[in-house]
């Protein structure tokens, strides 16, 4: 057990020491932040959205800027899309499970809001239609994927890749992506 406990460990610090020598990531972060802090500021919204466990972290994500990250302060609009279950459960019964994001957007999504997409793989038909709806109403938008090309790189305004193919660490990273932006968001509305 203790191998494979190290075994995992090192393939995060690997992961994590591929991010520190790419630049190109803090560049793209930081516009993120730019255009969150931008929405917020404005009175706009953050949704959010994943399947399974990119789903948790888009919950996640969504709690540390609704509730707070470190700092007391009042709480900002974010929401993660799937956290009503019967809505979520409707759609897909009613339509398809491709369309409950799609129709929340439709729903809650306004010009100059801001879309995070949460997708290891960048494939996920939800998540994409999310994306083309979010388009078609002048959102703004972001995708966390995983390293391998994919369909939601030409559909999002920022992509930030986890360096990894693998879906664990992709997974991790895309929580220090989450984390990272919410202390910016935080630091600079609040500060």
């Amino acid at each position: 057990m203790q191998k494979i406990i190290k075994s995992e460990l090192l393939q995060h610090l690997k992961v994590i020491q591929t991010l520190e020598e790419d630049e190109e990531w803090l560049v793209t972060l930081s516009h993120i932040a730019i255009e969150c802090i931008k929405c917020l500021r404005g009175g706009g919204k953050v949704l959010l959205c994943g399947n399974g466990g990119s789903a948790a972290d888009a919950q996640h994500i969504a709690a540390e800027l609704s509730g707070r990250y470190l700092r007391d302060r009042d709480p900002l609009f974010a929401e993660a899309l799937h956290v009503n279950t019967s809505y979520l459960t409707a759609v897909a019964n009613d339509y398809d499970f491709s369309e409950v994001y799609a129709r929340a957007i439709l729903a809650k999504g306004r010009s100059g809001d801001i879309l995070i997409g949460l997708s290891t793989s960048g494939k996920s038909p939800n998540v994409i239609k999310a994306f083309e709806m979010a388009g078609k109403l002048e959102m703004r938008t972001v995708a966390f994927t995983g390293l391998k090309q994919n369909d939601l790189d030409d559909l999002a305004d920022f992509c930030l890749k986890a360096p990894s193919s693998h879906t664990p660490r992709i997974q991790e990273v895309h929580i220090l992506f989450g984390h990272i932006l919410c202390l910016l968001i935080e630091d600079a509305i609040f500060a």
